[in-house]
């Protein structure tokens, strides 16, 4: 395939088409006419040699490579727009843009608000966005980074990629405020034998291999898609959880929930900032990570780091 003879604007046309799967719909969002959009959808279906829209009664369905281009598509025209909004200077007091970052409730809640809050006061025109991070991260990076500014998440998951670090935490496991098996410190034998509430996605396995490393199984009872819902799966319960110091201390006061130290020493996390090589040399970006750096520089200097926690 010859990129240099194909027309982009048939990607417009085709996350339209494929979203829409109306021509008319889809000529009316992206401003063409209804024969226009027709034409175009002919020139695609001759490029893929498929139909794309497939008449079923009176509307239209996706065939299956049409379902498969549904996606890619999207992500194409994301990457597109991104690439060709690169600016060469970027001056975040004079500009409107947003940035879109995919984030844990973790991540957001511990290192997403202080940005936020940086943000607010010096880039009054710059919108965050932040989107949760799918399970499917870890097989598709490159597609999923691409269709962003950038993601949060610590070493240890991803590699290849250009990455900014941004502070440190560290684990700590976190048990009912009266749990009747636990007194002042845990220790080996509470980890293998209570129940546990575990962060469901695959991307938690460094910590997770240093307990296996520990001949230590976890009893999982219960698993969830979010941080904040293991703290709230563990107060009133026997079970326990592992979750990040400075999550855990931040929200620990408004559950019936105890922070305790695990009984061995814990790799700490290293939470980082990894973006697409697109946008390495924007100066938007620039200024992005540059901020979050900032912010995060602060925040491990900042009294209530785990260093003093």
């Amino acid at each position: 395939m010859n990129l240099a003879r194909l027309d982009l604007n048939l990607v417009v046309a085709l996350r339209a088409l494929l979203e829409e799967r109306n021509v008319t719909r889809a000529g009316q969002r992206v401003g063409l006419s209804q024969p226009a959009m027709s034409a175009a959808l002919s020139r695609l279906r001759r490029h893929f040699d498929d139909d794309l829209l497939a008449r079923t009664g009176s509307h239209y369905e996706l065939t299956a490579l049409g379902q498969v281009l549904l996606d890619r598509s999207t992500t194409a025209y994301d990457l597109l727009e991104r690439l060709f909004s690169s600016q060469a200077s970027f001056d975040p007091t004079e500009e409107k843009r947003e940035f879109r970052l995919m984030a844990s409730d973790y991540a957001v809640a511990v290192f997403g608000a202080e940005l936020a809050r940086t943000v607010h006061e010096s880039a009054p025109g710059i919108r965050l966005r932040f989107t949760q991070t799918p399970p499917t991260v870890v097989d598709d990076t490159g597609l999923l980074l691409s269709a962003v500014d950038g993601l949060l998440m610590p070493h240890g998951i991803i590699n290849d990629y250009p990455v900014t670090d941004l502070y440190e935490d560290r684990w700590v496991f976190l048990v009912d405020q009266d749990h009747p098996d636990v007194g002042d410190r845990l220790t080996r034998e509470n980890l293998a034998l209570l129940p546990w509430v575990t962060y469901q996605r695959t991307y938690d396995a460094p910590a997770v291999r240093q307990l296996g490393m520990l001949g230590i199984e976890p009893n999982v009872e219960v698993s969830a898609d979010s941080f904040l819902a293991l703290l709230l799966l563990v107060a009133g319960t026997r079970r326990i959880a592992l979750v990040q110091e400075r999550f855990a201390r931040l929200l620990a006061p408004v559950t019936s929930v105890r922070v305790l130290q695990p009984p061995y020493e814990a790799v700490p996390l290293r939470e980082a900032l990894w973006w697409h090589p697109v946008h390495t040399h924007d100066a938007a970006h620039i200024w992005l990570r540059e901020t979050a750096a900032r912010v995060g520089a602060r925040m491990a200097s900042a009294p209530g780091g785990p260093a003093d926690l």
